[in-house]
């Protein structure tokens, strides 16, 4: 058994991200296309920024949660929003109903889609 010298040591990562910000691009902001296979026209955003983070918009606001579940998991919470009003808050809460069930990530390219075990779906698309 051979021993690693500290040198060898310090040269591994000390903590490598195998949250989904490990796997997503962190320059990028996802926009979702669609809940459960049905278009979804408001405007609303996902990114993870940095390790344990995401971030995004809502229709009327902005949004965060810690996310430290490893990768393919995905466990949001708690989800902190803004408080402002606007004529799109029903679009706002199908959103964050939805972002809040899920539990599973993917990242395909530009497409992210988040999924759980009921079969409900989340597709997001990172390209301008």
């Amino acid at each position: 058994m051979r021993l690693l010298t500290l040198a060898a040591l310090l040269a591994i990562p000390a903590c490598a991200d195998e949250s989904i910000s490990g796997y997503a691009d962190p320059a990028a902001t996802y926009r979702l296309t669609q809940i459960d296979g049905q278009p979804f026209t408001a405007n609303a955003t996902i990114a993870f920024p940095e390790q344990g983070t995401a971030t995004g918009q809502t229709p009327c606001n902005i949004w965060s949660a810690d996310q430290t579940a490893p990768y393919p998991w995905l466990a949001l919470g708690p989800i902190a929003v803004t408080e402002r009003a606007c004529p799109d808050m029903a679009d706002e809460r199908v959103f964050l109903d939805a972002l809040t069930t899920m539990t599973l990530a993917e990242v395909q390219g530009p497409i992210l889609i988040l999924s759980n075990d009921e079969g409900a779906e989340m597709v997001f698309d990172a390209r301008r």
